[in-house]
């Protein structure tokens, strides 16, 4: 596979310059800073990541603050002990998108939270203490724990609370797939342990964070 510098100038080629390419790359939060994050907000950007699939972003975005009230905040303990009253009344809300199965994996990832937080005392530790070198593992574990949390929306919902890590997006599974890394969009160990290994030979060729690489990626495809 191309060396990172490599594909960092392909990326420019697109769009136009290095600027183009490296500015507004969030930076990773430092551990501390991801264990300090309340149950409540990781439950919140979860349901921010599950209520959008099949629909626009900005009907959602418009409609945040009044889902957020409707859910008495994303309390992860009343989230989790869920009535059928209140699915019920949920699901009548105008205020929310009225998905069953969508709220439902809401009130299953409240209870991975609350069984993650009795363990290691919020789940923001856990993901702190996670390596960011087995990125993969945390991704397939968020999607074998977690409720609608697959694909790229449990790496989207990582990143965005500030953990470093990648995104398997389409473009990034492209650059991928050109640098002989997979062959498709990885769903097996072997191919996840591929990606890993790339994304972590970049890493210590270039000194960048796994959440740059992932950008620059996307950024250098058609």
């Amino acid at each position: 596979m191309r060396r990172f510098d490599d594909i960092l100038a392909i990326a420019a080629e697109q769009k136009g310059s290095f600027g183009a390419v490296l500015e507004d790359i969030p930076v990773p939060k430092t551990p501390e800073e991801l264990a300090a994050i309340p149950d409540d907000r990781w439950l919140s950007t979860m349901a921010f990541g599950i209520f959008p699939a099949g629909m626009s972003w900005k009907v959602v975005e418009r409609k945040w603050p009044d889902i957020e009230e409707a859910f008495h905040g994303f309390d992860v303990a009343r989230v989790a002990g869920m009535s059928e009253a209140w699915f019920d009344e949920l699901i009548a809300d105008t205020r929310i998108i009225r998905s069953p199965p969508k709220v439902r994996a809401i009130r299953d990832n409240a209870v991975m939270i609350q069984q993650v937080a009795g363990e290691y005392g919020s789940f923001g530790k856990m993901i702190a203490d996670w390596p960011s070198d087995d990125f993969a593992g945390l991704l397939q574990w968020i999607k074998a724990n977690g409720a609608r949390l697959g694909g790229a929306t449990g790496a989207y919902v990582i990143r965005r609370m500030g953990k470093d890590g990648f995104v398997p997006t389409q473009d990034v599974v492209k650059r991928l797939v050109a640098e002989g890394v997979i062959d498709k969009a990885p769903s097996s160990k072997k191919a996840w342990a591929a990606v890993q290994d790339a994304f972590n030979a970049w890493a210590k060729e270039s000194g960048r964070s796994l959440t740059e690489i992932s950008r620059v990626l996307a950024q250098s495809v058609d």
